[in-house]
């Protein structure tokens, strides 16, 4: 499994917090259309595109039968038509399995990947450049708005509360860049994917290929508090083993947080608790004072614990990082 490890100093860690900060990328974008794009939809993703209506924004993950992660994606809704923005490790994947699924008549999918841009918008201060920048900032959490006019159409959506970033704008490319523009020009700052990688570490969100790998289930990455299922929403693909999980037993692994308090290299990526190993680091964000990372651990060891985690001491804590993990 690859690990991902990243290396800021304080002050760029400050402004992905606290600042504004603006990380442009072209992940897998695809679009789907057509009278059952909907309900075909609704029957693949783990979390509810019905219930939130026209102009959401709602994360999931599509699942194979068995209820193991193919692909995590968040779902714009407008009118009859999804877009999906997914890793690019996931693009075959998900062709894949739109190719099986989905009919042609009633919903068709159109590849944008390598056309379309995602600019994401990270830190306490984006609220109020989003709002400065004058881009059509959505009204509430979970909300997507059309910028029109003299920026050609791009969605632009508010995160939710527990999600990474602030806000994203999606389109085709000619048309976001005068979007990153105008943020730009009210404050944001530039910024790369090691920001957005830290910024999703410290709310303790999984990514696809570090985290989630093809057997890993919805629940043993968090799934339940970041929101990204449904139980009250239709049947869909893998939805048996989600239910059986939420309603009559439990994961045998979690995701957790990891506090290293010196900033030396790990040796290894085992995580050992007493005399036996129980899981394995993912993630890693090293500070001028202290490592802190994302493993998948053994249920019963409980935040608080300390663990022996790439060969250092480590003491597990509860996600999303708080202010006195990150600073204290």
């Amino acid at each position: 499994m690859p690990e991902l490890d990243v290396r800021l100093d304080r002050a760029r860690l400050d402004r992905v917090r606290h600042g504004a900060t603006l990380v442009v990328t072209q992940p897998t974008v695809v679009r789907v259309t057509g009278p059952g794009a909907l309900a075909c939809l609704q029957g693949l993703l783990t979390n509810d595109l019905e219930r939130p209506g026209d102009g959401s924004l709602v994360y999931g993950a599509l699942l194979t039968p068995k209820g193991m992660i193919v692909v995590d994606a968040w779902v714009l809704r407008q009118g009859d038509t999804l877009t999906l923005i997914m890793p690019r490790s996931g693009r075959a994947a998900a062709a894949d399995l739109f190719t099986r699924q989905l009919p042609p008549r009633l919903a068709r999918t159109t590849d944008l990947s390598g056309e379309a841009t995602v600019a994401w918008l990270l830190g306490g201060h984006g609220f109020q450049v989003l709002a400065k920048s004058g881009v059509g900032a959505p009204e509430s959490a979970g909300r997507v708005v059309s910028v029109g006019g003299d920026l050609s159409p791009v969605a632009v959506a508010l995160a939710p509360e527990s999600a990474p970033f602030v806000a994203i704008a999606v389109g085709l490319t000619p048309a976001v860049e005068p979007v990153i523009e105008r943020l730009s020009q009210a404050g944001a700052l530039p910024g790369d994917e090691s920001d957005l990688h830290a910024a999703r570490l410290l709310s303790g969100w999984p990514a696809l290929g570090v985290e989630i790998d093809d057997r890993t289930l919805p629940q043993e990455v968090r799934y339940d508090e970041i929101g990204g299922v449904s139980y009250t929403k239709g049947c869909y693909t893998g939805q048996e083993t989600v239910a059986r999980l939420h309603f009559r037993g439990h994961t045998n692994r979690e995701l957790r947080g990891l506090r290293w308090t010196a900033s030396e290299p790990l040796e290894g990526r085992a995580i050992v608790h007493g005399e036996k190993e129980v899981g394995s680091v993912r993630s890693t964000l090293t500070l001028e004072d202290r490592v802190l990372g994302l493993g998948l651990v053994r249920r019963e060891v409980e935040p608080g614990e300390t663990v022996t985690a790439g060969g250092r001491r480590a003491k597990v804590v509860a996600l999303p990082f708080g202010a006195d993990e990150v600073d204290g």
